[in-house]
């Protein structure tokens, strides 16, 4: 024999703490921009045969209601200014996913053209890589649930995170041979 539902249950305790940190995990809002071919992917990954609302996962179409940036694709020096710029106009607690060979590292093109940062950690900093040239939306599903693993173990009222500074220091460099 089951026992009844009555309605009747018991008291759940837990801190503060873990109970902000449920919250943010279980509802992330990225940023819906992309610069090349994993962009493709990451809208295949958004559209209905993933499913990713079930993760409490919705793209939004502003920094300004965002709390999450998935970096898809090359990050070139004359885009990595708006990256940045779009990176601080998200409010606080704000996270970042590279998406793909060419945001993590620059993928083919660095090596070859002057035109391509070497890895978006160059200009913002970056939580979670999602490897692949370009990532499945499968890999895509397990950085945001890597990003959601490291939300849990946060204290809520530490978000700050130190700004990169070679892009400035690069630029500085350029202005100088001028």
């Amino acid at each position: 024999m089951t026992p009844q539902k009555t309605g009747d249950g018991g008291i759940i305790l837990t801190s503060a703490e873990d109970l902000l940190n449920w919250a943010r995990l279980s509802s992330l809002w990225p940023m819906g921009f992309g610069l090349a071919c994993c962009a493709i992917e990451m809208m295949a990954t958004f559209a209905s045969h993933y499913d990713l609302e079930r993760f409490g996962i919705f793209p939004r179409p502003s920094p300004r209601q965002s709390d999450v940036m998935i970096v898809a694709g090359t990050v070139t020096f004359k885009m990595a200014d708006r990256v940045r710029r779009l990176y601080e106009q998200m409010p606080e607690p704000r996270y970042v996913i590279s998406m793909g060979s060419c945001s993590n590292c620059g993928g083919p093109y660095w090596e070859h053209g002057y035109h391509v940062v070497k890895g978006v950690d160059r200009i913002i900093p970056v939580d979670v890589y999602v490897p692949g040239c370009p990532p499945r939306p499968e890999a895509l599903i397990g950085g945001f649930m890597k990003l959601q693993e490291k939300i849990r173990g946060e204290h809520p009222l530490s978000q700050n995170k130190p700004a990169p500074t070679l892009l400035l220091q690069m630029e500085a460099e350029e202005e100088a041979k001028v």
